[in-house]
């Protein structure tokens, strides 16, 4: 296995940094092309959120695999390379396996234990897999760490040790009052209509807000998340949500009408500059509460020196995340993500020498093959029953002499330090190594067709 992951996260890197190497949704595919094009990699795959940008690739050098994934997230982000190597950390085989695993758990987010990085991990796959850059490590990487978020969430109170993202933020809103209560009756404005935007229009009527605007570039997809939100037993139906989308040329008049404001776009520039948020607030007494989830940030951080208006960003959520109680459960969370990397781990160093025994036992079969045919030249007036009964008892004889041999070393291949053990045997039995390679890439083509077939 040779998974190398290059990335920065609210961890290493100041939300200045993150906002500026923040990359945007069209410049994923180019960055897995340009990706696998280089020359120590052969698969790709991007994890980008809103706190971490991640490239995980399948490299043949160690050093020349860092310095190109690197060189490749400063090209495609808006950081230049000298400014984001002081912030970069880099994870080798088992260690970037534990990596993923704890993040698919929530053991890395902002806010332990929130469940949102599950579905972004299942986004990266999808993206991978559409751009043909995942094969057989990463399809079963990602895969694989999707199974243990699941199983930590499922098998502990993690879920319990934090929230998602909205709803830690909107906690930080409430400054301490329950979000129930804040929010009751108040009118909102979601900016955005992607999934974070989604979740955040969601949560907020199921708190009870009296009336909802959504605001989106495409309106169509505004107009679809507020028919969702107030449809027969939509989370608005019940309480008689007043709920409308609109135009993104109409955020200034929705922000003058709003108590409460959520953007999260997928915007370069700023959406809410300090001038908009101060002539929205101009002649208005009652407060506006502000929530920026968007990185880089859509809502201009000169808005908290506003009078009357309250902006939780990304970067005051790090800062309020920081004193967050851990649960009891993080250990046990801990436990699994170590049994799952060994595991994964075993399975992949087994696998790789699947080809060296594929290898092998296609030499003893042609072996088998090459004196049945010179047993047919000697002993030419033999029928087909005796020459078959012959036949059947030569594979026998070196199927036995194979099978004890063959399992053993597929369990000593799986244990750590067992990767030499293919190497071995194609020295012990002098295979060719043009027939191994021949196996390996006939999987490696069956596992790419089935990556389309499924994208």
């Amino acid at each position: 296995m040779t998974l190398l992951v290059v990335g920065l996260s609210h961890r290493s890197a100041p939300v200045s940094v993150l906002e500026r190497a923040a990359l945007a949704p069209e410049a994923r595919g180019k960055l897995l092309q340009d990706a696998v094009s280089a020359e120590p990699v052969t698969e790709s795959a991007v994890l980008s959120t809103c706190n971490r940008i991640e490239l995980y690739a399948d490299v043949d050098k160690f050093h020349a695999g860092v310095a190109e994934l690197s060189g490749l997230l400063a090209q495609h982000s808006g950081a230049g390379l000298e400014e984001l190597t002081p912030y970069l950390y880099v994870h080798y085989e088992d260690r970037a396996v534990h990596h993923l695993f704890s993040v698919a758990c929530g053991l890395d987010s902002m806010v332990v234990g929130e469940g949102q990085i599950l579905g972004q991990i299942k986004d990266a796959l999808a993206v991978a897999q559409e751009q043909h850059t995942a094969g057989r490590l990463l399809n079963d990487l990602f895969q694989q760490a999707l199974r243990v978020g699941k199983r930590a969430h499922s098998e502990t109170g993690i879920d319990k040790a934090g929230q998602s993202l909205v709803t830690f933020g909107l906690e930080q809103l409430a400054g301490g009052r329950d979000v129930e209560d804040w929010a009751r009756g108040k009118r909102a404005l979601v900016i955005g209509a992607g999934s974070m935007s989604s979740l955040a229009a969601t949560t907020l009527v199921r708190a009870g807000v009296g009336e909802l605007a959504v605001a989106n570039r495409t309106v169509e997809r505004a107009e679809r998340l507020v028919q969702i939100l107030t449809e027969p037993g939509g989370p608005g139906a019940a309480n008689g949500l007043r709920a409308r989308a609109a135009a993104m040329t109409s955020v200034p008049e929705e922000l003058a009408l709003a108590d409460i404001v959520v953007s999260c776009t997928g915007a370069t520039g700023l959406v809410l500059a300090g001038e908009m948020v101060a002539a929205a607030r101009d002649g208005r007494d009652a407060p506006l509460a502000l929530l920026d989830l968007a990185m880089p940030r859509d809502i201009d951080a000169a808005v908290h020196r506003i009078e009357g208006a309250h902006l939780v960003d990304i970067e005051s959520l790090a800062d309020a995340s920081a004193d967050a109680p851990m649960a009891a459960d993080v250990d046990k969370v801990r436990g699994i993500v170590s049994d799952e990397v060994a595991a994964f781990g075993a399975a992949q160093r087994a696998a790789h020498i699947t080809p060296t025994v594929v290898a092998l036992r296609t030499m003893a079969a042609d072996v088998v093959a090459g004196e049945i045919a010179r047993l047919d030249g000697r002993l030419p007036d033999l029928d087909d029953k005796q020459r078959a009964e012959i036949t059947q008892t030569v594979r026998r004889v070196v199927d036995k002499l194979l099978h004890a041999p063959t399992v053993r070393v597929k369990q000593l291949a799986s244990e750590p330090g067992g990767a030499g053990y293919a190497d071995a045997l194609r020295e012990l039995f002098d295979l060719d190594p043009q027939t191994v390679a021949a196996v390996s890439r006939a999987d490696t083509r069956a596992d790419r067709h089935d990556v389309r077939e499924r994208a």
